[in-house]
C-alpha cells in the first residue's frame, strides 16, 4: 500500500470520527418530532430561497439598514424591497424599528444569521492565496 493511500485512509477515518463525535452531542429526535422539525426547516428554507431575500439578508448581516439603504444597495424599487422585507418579517427572520419616518431592519433570527454566514463562505468568499 502506498503512503498516499495510507494517508487518505487516515484522513477518512479522522473525518468519520469527527462526524460521529459531533453526532454524539445531539439528542435523538423522535419520528413524530422529526416531521414537525422538517416542516419548520422547510418553511425556513423557503423563506430564504429567493435571490432578493438572500441579498437583503447578506446586507443585513453587516448590521442594521434602512429601507432606503437597502433600495440603493440592491438597485431595486421600494415596493419590491418592502415586499421581500414583509415576508422576512412575517417569518421572524428580521426585525424592524421606526425612527421618525425611517424604518430600519436587522437580522433577528440567529439561525438565519448563521446560515447566511455559511452561504457567504460557500459562494462569495474569495479563497486565500
Amino acid at each position: 500500500m502506498s503512503l498516499d493511500h495510507e494517508l487518505a485512509d487516515t484522513e477518512t477515518v479522522e473525518r468519520d470520527t469527527s462526524v460521529t463525535d459531533d453526532d454524539d452531542t445531539r439528542s435523538e429526535v423522535q419520528p413524530v418530532d422529526m416531521v414537525e422539525q422538517a416542516q419548520a426547516a422547510s418553511c425556513f428554507l423557503k423563506a430564504l430561497a429567493h435571490e432578493g431575500r438572500l441579498m437583503i439578508l447578506c446586507h443585513l448581516s453587516s448590521g442594521e439598514k434602512s429601507v432606503t439603504e437597502l433600495e440603493q444597495l440592491l438597485h431595486s424599487r421600494q415596493a419590491a424591497v418592502s415586499q421581500q422585507l414583509a415576508r422576512l418579517r412575517l417569518e421572524g427572520i428580521v426585525s424592524c424599528r421606526r425612527d421618525g419616518k425611517t424604518i430600519y431592519y436587522a437580522l433577528h433570527d440567529p439561525k438565519a444569521a448563521r446560515l447566511i454566514g455559511v452561504v457567504y463562505e460557500m459562494f462569495c468568499a474569495q479563497p486565500k492565496p
